[in-house]
């Protein structure tokens, strides 16, 4: 509802707001076949694999929370003495459960059991015992996953095609055999024709040679996630509390467990402790752990995957297992493996460090929802308020003086609040008492200072200047984010967060509609001084340096990363230059550009597949060679089409972005738009700014899986801006016009004095 008010807001800005004469200035390959190396894995049981051994503890639920110097002795000693890391098991659902995060590390892609529920124990939320195979008894021979055809086949056929058994199957082919310990580990290790070689119901009923039967091992530690389980829910559905004595209990057990199995290992063996899901329909970070060869020392976890010190990713734990076995990685897997970044930081501090990330990603989702609805709301009202003051002409024209410059003002601060937004993330809002005030007041607070910035000096009688300091700040402070990490995207309003795991470094699709429109604007306005002066071609070199710029800093795979970003601002900046230059736009030039972008994406994804661990570019790019890039499109096509969720809501939206052009193009073809030719006349690249603006996001929307917020977040930049510029260039005509004291009676200039921009 947001995207239908602001279009049509913008389409009151450019219709219906009258000059002075008017009375107003109203601102407007699938798996499936059986293992042939399955059946032959006896024979290679006790086999060192190329890289050694290598034991993965899958904790259920675990969080760093949960570890305490005096409840978890053995984890905290780890934390101490090894890599930690905060990881998301975020799968296929807003929350994963134990059976979805074995099948995750299998496959080494998001995967999903069907139907299963985390919160209602009638379901099928752990993993089934599994069937005995081999030997006659399950302790001493392989098993087979239950349900296991059913769960290949699901996963194959899902968004993210994934292969169930794919970690398995990939051990088997290395001639390495695996043994399981507990069921969710059966889900972990089975090959694509769901078998383990060795099946052990828990760890108390190990015996020690089950610790050297195999090189890959998974145990299962459930003690955490039972307490959840056992709670159940209430009469409405919703889950029942646990207690923290209760959930401590389960921690310590679960301690004792890895304690076990870590006096149990040979040494010189690798070992992985992952909190492989979440306890409920709430999703949080979950603790990971290395220790052995490769992991020794005080480290923080990291992985090309996350790009951020401390955080990984479950699909990350698939990669590092076949690392460590030295075992090549199918390209199906798409985690990167662990590495380490030393430190001196105490145990305690480790900690810390790795809970903060998680309460500010709750922080964050809890006051993330409603950011930009409110921000549109809240300036339409302003701006209607405004609009309703000038057409009863209270207070005669020093009071329409007072509204339009606390109209400007109001545009120029909601403008600048998105820009704001990221740069909170320089204050550790998270850490406050109450967090969402905080965040909000100091959003407000750097959106004041920009504003302050821009109308602080003698180019505040510019037309365009202010609005070009506002969103040269907004383009600068997020172009300099990417190339520096994207730490001001983390857990920032129209950011990402690693709770919910979209996105992890780049830009994601919000702030690369914020950085794209205010790249264009600053591009228009700069180009605006050597345009001034008769300098054509200077203005098309401005636009061309910063198109370049902006086309590298969200293209490149070690910046932005995005590939829809490149589509969309290639043919943009072209189609600018050409304004700018005075140069025919038509459909074949257009096209043309379209085509380079394409170019554009391809080189940059080829380049990228090129490197050890490519991100989704370089990927796509394999795809792309191997056939399978079909897939990929079809996925993010239906994304998109999926993320314009209500069709009657799309199509007003669309039919008004429609109508916005058509004014665009030819603003003296339609009766109302006086304000629009003046504020062009005042501003030559104002109207190419506004249609550039226009197309980057409505670009970005189609070649994206976000639907309208793309296009919402480019308008919630463009149309205070242009409110910004509207409103000046009225009260420059008022200067030039006169006092008068009806000004209704006023004639309307038939061609406005220049002014600078």
């Amino acid at each position: 509802m947001a995207a239908v008010l602001l279009v049509l807001a913008a389409m009151g800005l450019l219709l219906g707001v009258p000059a002075r004469s008017a009375q107003a200035a109203e601102p407007g390959g699938g798996p499936g076949a059986p293992s042939n190396a399955a059946s032959n894995a006896p024979s290679n049981a006790g086999k060192a694999a190329p890289g050694g051994r290598v034991v993965l503890v899958g904790v259920d639920g675990l969080m760093w929370t949960d570890v305490t110097a005096r409840n978890t002795p053995t984890l905290w000693r780890l934390t101490g003495q090894g890599a930690a890391g905060a990881m998301t098991v975020r799968a296929t659902k807003p929350y994963t459960c134990p059976t979805d995060g074995w099948l995750t590390v299998s496959a080494g892609q998001r995967s999903v059991l069907k139907d299963a529920d985390c919160v209602l124990p009638s379901n099928p939320v752990l993993p089934g015992a599994p069937v005995p195979s081999g030997s006659p008894a399950p302790a001493q021979g392989g098993a087979l996953a239950p349900g296991w055809p059913r769960i290949v086949k699901d996963n194959s056929d899902s968004s993210y095609h994934s292969k169930a058994g794919l970690l398995g199957e990939t051990a088997h082919q290395a001639g390495i055999c695996t043994t399981a310990v507990g069921p969710g580990a059966v889900y972990g290790l089975a090959d694509y024709s769901g078998r383990v070689d060795h099946y052990v119901g828990g760890v108390d009923r190990a015996a020690p040679d089950d610790w050297t039967r195999c090189p890959l091992t998974a145990v299962e530690i459930d003690d955490v996630f039972r307490v959840y389980l056992t709670a159940g829910v209430d009469a409405k559905g919703v889950q029942v509390p646990v207690g923290q004595d209760d959930r401590a209990r389960a921690a310590a057990a679960a301690d004792r467990r890895v304690g076990q199995v870590l006096a149990s290992v040979p040494a010189g063996t690798t070992v992985l402790i992952a909190g492989m899901s979440d306890n409920g329909p709430k999703p949080h970070l979950r603790v990971a752990l290395a220790t052995g060869p490769g992991f020794t020392g005080s480290s923080y976890l990291t992985s090309d995957a996350t790009r951020r010190k401390g955080l990984v990713t479950l699909t990350d734990v698939t990669s590092s297992i076949m690392k460590s076995l030295a075992v090549p990685e199918p390209s199906d897997a798409v985690g990167s493996p662990f590495r380490t970044r030393a430190t001196g930081d105490s145990t305690a501090r480790k900690v810390d460090v790795l809970t903060d990330e998680e309460v500010a990603g709750q922080a964050i989702r809890r006051a993330q929802g409603g950011f930009l609805s409110t921000l549109i709301v809240v300036q339409l009202v302003l701006y209607a308020l405004a609009a309703l003051a000038l057409r009863r002409r209270w207070g005669g024209a020093a009071a329409r003086a007072r509204i339009l410059a606390g109209t400007r003002v109001v545009a120029l601060v909601g403008a600048a609040a998105l820009g704001a937004s990221f740069l909170a993330g320089i204050v550790p809002w998270w850490k406050a008492p109450h967090t969402t005030p905080v965040l909000v007041a100091t959003v407000l607070a750097i959106s004041a200072a920009m504003t302050a910035l821009a109308l602080g000096g003698p180019w505040r009688r510019s037309v365009t200047t202010p609005g070009l300091i506002v969103a040269g700040i907004t383009a600068a402070a997020l172009g300099l984010d990417v190339m520096t990490g994207s730490a001001l995207q983390m857990n920032s309003f129209l950011g990402y967060t690693a709770v919910v795991a979209g996105r992890f470094y780049g830009f994601g699709n919000q702030a690369f509609a914020l950085f794209a429109a205010a790249a264009v604007l600053s591009a228009a306005w700069l180009a605006a001084y050597p345009l001034r002066r008769g300098r054509r071609w200077a203005a098309a070199l401005v636009v061309a340096a910063v198109g370049l710029a902006a086309i590298a800093l969200d293209g490149a795979p070690g910046w932005g990363a995005d590939f829809g970003g490149v589509l969309a601002m290639v043919p943009t900046f072209a189609l600018l230059g050409l304004m700018v230059s005075g140069r025919r736009v038509s459909v074949v030039r257009l096209g043309l550009f379209c085509a380079v972008g394409a170019a554009a994406v391809l080189l940059l994804s080829y380049l990228n597949s090129r490197s050890a661990h490519p991100t989704h570019m370089g990927r796509f790019w394999n795809d792309l060679t191997g056939g399978g890039a079909w897939t990929v499109i079809t996925r993010k096509f239906d994304s998109m089409v999926g993320g314009l969720a209500f069709w009657p809501v799309t199509l007003l939206v669309a039919a008004g972005i429609v109508f916005l052009f058509l004014v665009l193009a030819r603003p003296g073809r339609y009766r109302r738009t006086s304000l629009l030719t003046r504020t062009f006349a005042r501003s030559e690249t104002t109207r190419p700014a506004l249609i550039c603006a226009l197309t980057v996001g409505v670009i970005g929307t189609l070649v994206n899986d976000s639907g309208m917020i793309i296009m919402m977040v480019a308008l919630a930049l463009t149309v205070p801006l242009f409110v910004s510029v509207a409103v000046r260039a009225t009260e420059l005509d008022d200067a030039d016009a006169g006092p008068r004291e009806d000004p209704s009676t006023e004639p309307t200039p038939s061609e406005p004095s220049a002014a600078p921009e």
